[in-house]
């Protein structure tokens, strides 16, 4: 049977031609990448200003993450050691921009730690 496009259906999440997918599900899904790529939306920043901008995220987690990051082309380090997004990570972000206007809507906010 074929799908409405005409495409055969797949043999299921663990086909092959789900890699990519699932390669991406398996980046963003790592703790503390979205905030990353959070912080990085608006420009570059340098390691120290991010570290601040992550709160309890250590120093050694948060170079992990830029690591992780860098590999998989989504954000850069440049000469003046600041990290921005790349072309690919611009268009990670952009993909994200849905989830993140759906946080707004239907998260309830955080209690108010001075009530």
């Amino acid at each position: 049977m074929r799908s409405a496009n005409g495409a055969k259906p797949s043999r299921g999440r663990n086909d092959p031609a789900h890699a990519p997918m699932l390669a991406t599900m398996e980046l963003i899904g790592q703790r503390w990448i979205l905030r990353v790529l959070w912080e990085l939306e608006p420009g570059r920043l340098g390691f120290l200003e991010l570290r601040r901008r992550m709160g309890n995220c250590s120093s050694s987690m948060l170079s992990t993450r830029l690591q992780h990051l860098q590999t998989a082309g989504v954000i850069s380090k440049n000469a003046d050691k600041t990290y921005e997004l790349t072309p690919a990570g611009l268009d990670l972000t952009a993909a994200l921009q849905p989830l993140w206007s759906w946080s707004e809507r239907w998260t309830p906010p955080s209690p108010d730690p001075e009530q």
